[in-house]
């Protein structure tokens, strides 16, 4: 992210991968407080610094079946979907985690919402978006309800492939070819997961992945050296019985992070830095779920918590990242979390009243001063 002057400004500019472009229409930074606290954030990085904003956001660029989500979005079809752009302009990040997006083996869907932000003068040129492990069939009656292929059967949760997908973009290159998808890895095969007490049936231990949607190490080549984003999105721990297997789920995806970090799996972190970003579908303080797993990570001392909030955020819960309403109400389940050696400038999550109409969750975004 180019640093502005400090001074009142109607363009920014950004140099990199993805050349100069006007940072438009302060019609979108320029109101009220979002304009104030993107510039007092960057006018508060270290002197010959430069900035770079990483964001996650579980915006829902999903439907109900296979390419209507693609329709939606290039026909201009949902309020939700063109609130849920204007966030992600207002923010600029650098590089955005989209959490909640419909994969297709083309790339279409993905490829319609950068050019819709391209048109908002939001390039991102470079993305990673594998497919994920939503709607991959497992062929066994995973929920025990007596039916198979369903939604709840599946790798993770999905009525077709691809469905409530996860994608990476950045304006800086990806170094696709060095990035890691654990996404393979079986539930089973991470040291000291709770499978055996999920009350899975007999063999689908065989079969079924940690990752219900995709866990990824991924490089992308910054001004100042590789980056690696390490992204994941994990199942909600509800929707089970007394067995807990959403639960316990959830929580070994959120675990998988500190096996890696401790070296416990055959792949081992590169030196270079990192930031774990994703939703982790898991507050610390409140809500259902092992809340032990999500308090140790932002515990470990090799990790920084920002603790990100904003304007409009719930005065009880100031850290929450979405609202889910009822009795659930605000909880934080997305995060970003840098290496403890990265420098950061500024955090926050936009709660204004567009984000609101896009949907449950809030963007995210953090600001890392480079060197």
């Amino acid at each position: 992210m180019g640093l502005p002057s400090c001074q009142p400004l109607h363009a920014w500019h950004r140099h990199g991968a993805g050349g100069q472009y006007d940072r438009r229409k302060a019609s979108h930074l320029g109101r009220g407080w979002l304009a104030a606290s993107l510039i007092a954030a960057l006018c508060a990085l270290p002197a010959g610094a430069e900035g770079l904003r990483l964001a996650v956001y579980g915006a829902d660029f999903s439907a109900k079946g296979p390419g209507l989500a693609l329709d939606a979005i290039a026909k201009r079809k949902e309020d939700r979907i063109e609130a849920a752009l204007e966030v992600i302009a207002s923010a600029r990040a650098d590089i955005l985690l989209l959490t909640n997006i419909d994969w297709d083996f083309r790339g279409e869907t993905l490829g319609a919402l950068q050019k819709r932000l391209a048109g908002q003068g939001l390039d991102y040129p470079f993305s990673y978006a594998p497919q994920p492990n939503t709607g991959i069939e497992t062929g066994f009656d995973i929920d025990g309800n007596g039916r198979l292929g369903t939604a709840r059967d599946a790798q993770g949760y999905g009525w077709f492939t691809g469905q409530h997908g996860m994608a990476l973009l950045s304006q800086f290159p990806i170094k696709a070819q060095s990035a890691r998808d654990f996404s393979a890895l079986l539930w089973r095969d991470l040291p000291g997961n709770q499978s055996a007490k999920a009350d899975l049936p007999a063999g689908a231990d065989q079969v079924l992945r940690l990752s219900s949607t995709a866990h990824w190490d991924v490089p992308v080549q910054t001004p100042a050296g590789p980056l690696h984003i390490w992204a994941y999105a994990a199942t909600p721990p509800v929707f089970d019985g007394p067995e807990d297997r959403n639960g316990r789920r959830n929580a070994d995806e959120t675990r998988f992070w500190l096996r890696y970090l401790d070296g416990n799996l055959p792949q081992r972190p590169a030196a270079a830095p990192f930031v774990l970003m994703g939703l982790v579908n898991l507050d610390p303080d409140r809500g259902e779920g092992q809340r032990a797993a999500v308090q140790t990570l932002l515990l470990d001392p090799r990790l920084q918590d920002p603790a990100p909030t904003g304007p409009g955020a719930p005065v009880a819960h100031p850290t929450a990242t979405a609202d889910f309403g009822g009795t659930i109400g605000p909880l934080r389940v997305d995060y970003i979390l840098p290496a403890a050696e990265l420098t950061v400038s500024g955090a926050g999550v936009i709660w204004s009243k567009g984000a609101q109409n896009a949907g449950k969750h809030r963007l995210v975004w953090v600001d890392l001063a480079l060197p």
